[in-house]
């Protein structure tokens, strides 16, 4: 049998991105800034039009919030930008194949993270001068998701967290293997959708939301205080990994490292 689209896929993908990461460090962090800004986008818009639909019903929120936030991953995956919590599946599976050493994959990994980070930071500070971020309540759709996402026990975030990722990279499997482009679109949006509304912890996701209050509403939420923002993240970031990473990354890497004809 010959190599698998999976296998091959994530040979390509690994090789993209260490071609750009050896060559220059400076772009890689662009396209990576660009994927937590995108989030942090989608982001803003959801809590905004949550707070708007919750004055028709209180349940719309959740709803709206969440099928707006999703775009952000097909901005992400259509636009060709590096977002660490698919890379989490792609350099995992890749050192499994061989296709990139641990070492580098660990680099690539936490410098894509760092730059999400910035991304997102920014689009808060930008958000943080505009109009509808200047009226945020104590119970404004993002600030009590904030507050509630750090008030979570760090054994509550990792699960959380594990299943956030598993669902995300159904989205990038799907991306993968669907030819469709309105296909693909439906599945990122239906699988994202669906970590959202169960607030479930994506640690880019979470570098959005927290970016978005803390300029100007931060003193609204119990909690919000660097150690215990790095307690969460750090948490999500772990659960992600374990997700993103081992539960997809590593099973499908495994599932298509065969001679038969079943082969993804």
């Amino acid at each position: 049998m010959g190599v698998s689209s999976f296998s091959g896929n994530i040979g390509k993908a690994c090789q993209k991105k260490v071609a750009l990461f050896d060559e220059s460090k400076i772009r890689y962090g662009l396209r990576a800034t660009l994927a937590g800004a995108f989030l942090t986008l989608t982001t803003a818009v959801g809590g905004i039009a949550a707070d708007n639909s919750m004055q028709i019903h209180h349940d719309l929120g959740k709803f709206v919030f969440s099928f707006l936030f999703a775009w952000g991953l097909v901005f992400v995956l259509f636009l060709n930008t590096e977002l660490a919590t698919s890379n989490m599946m792609y350099l995992t599976a890749g050192v499994y194949y061989k296709a990139i050493n641990l070492s580098k994959a660990v680099k690539i990994l936490l410098f894509c993270t760092l730059f999400n980070l910035v991304g997102a930071l920014f689009i808060g500070w930008l958000c943080s001068f505009s109009a509808p971020f200047l009226n945020l309540s104590d119970t404004s759709y993002l600030v009590t998701v904030v507050g509630a996402k750090l008030s979570k026990g760090s054994s509550q975030i990792i699960i959380e967290g594990i299943l956030a990722n598993i669902f995300v990279n159904i989205a990038i499997l799907g991306f993968l293997f669907i030819k469709s482009s309105s296909a693909r679109v439906s599945v990122i949006i239906i699988a994202v959708f669906m970590f959202v509304y169960l607030g479930y912890d994506h640690v880019i996701a979470n570098f959005g939301s927290f970016s978005l209050v803390m300029y100007n509403n931060s003193h609204m939420i119990n909690g919000f205080e660097l150690l215990n923002i790095l307690r969460q993240w750090t948490m999500a970031f772990i659960g992600n990994y374990l997700g993103g990473g081992v539960c997809i990354g590593l099973c499908y890497a495994y599932l298509n490292n065969t001679q038969t004809i079943y082969q993804d």
